[in-house]
């Protein structure tokens, strides 16, 4: 299931500090967002009700846990992404941004970078490789 923005907001901060109390993500965000304590704490039930979050009471306290980690939940969007506008093919999201200017020299590099490593590894890692995308 996908979350807004505002929602993966809320993530980075429980991913950052691990197990937190609300008000811990509200002090988290206050100097990040200016959200409220009520706009977090919405967030936060937001993402329990699409079982992003466990929540477990402590006391007169709720402590909430991401159910996913940063890594799984950015191969799973970054897939959706690319299967989505780009059939999940990597070529043409790269064609893409470079029409549009966004690849930097820096960017360029890296990625031919990243291509040679690839390629230095070997058929068999690219193929396994290619089939989780």
């Amino acid at each position: 299931m996908s979350i807004t923005p505002a929602e993966s907001r809320v993530m980075e901060s429980l991913w950052e500090l691990g197990p937190s109390t609300a008000e811990q993500v509200i002090a988290h965000l206050a100097e990040r967002s200016g959200w409220s304590p009520t706009t977090v704490k919405t967030l936060l039930a937001r993402l329990r009700d699409k079982s992003m979050v466990a929540v477990e009471r402590d006391g007169r306290r709720y402590i909430y846990t991401a159910r996913k980690d940063r890594d799984a939940w950015v191969d799973d969007e970054a897939g959706g992404l690319l299967q989505r506008l780009f059939g999940g093919r990597l070529p043409p999201l790269l064609a893409h941004f470079s029409r549009s200017g966004a690849l930097s020299g820096k960017d360029i590099a890296e990625i031919r970078a990243l291509l040679d490593a690839i390629e230095a590894e070997g058929p068999a890692k690219s193929t396994r490789r290619s089939k989780r995308s």
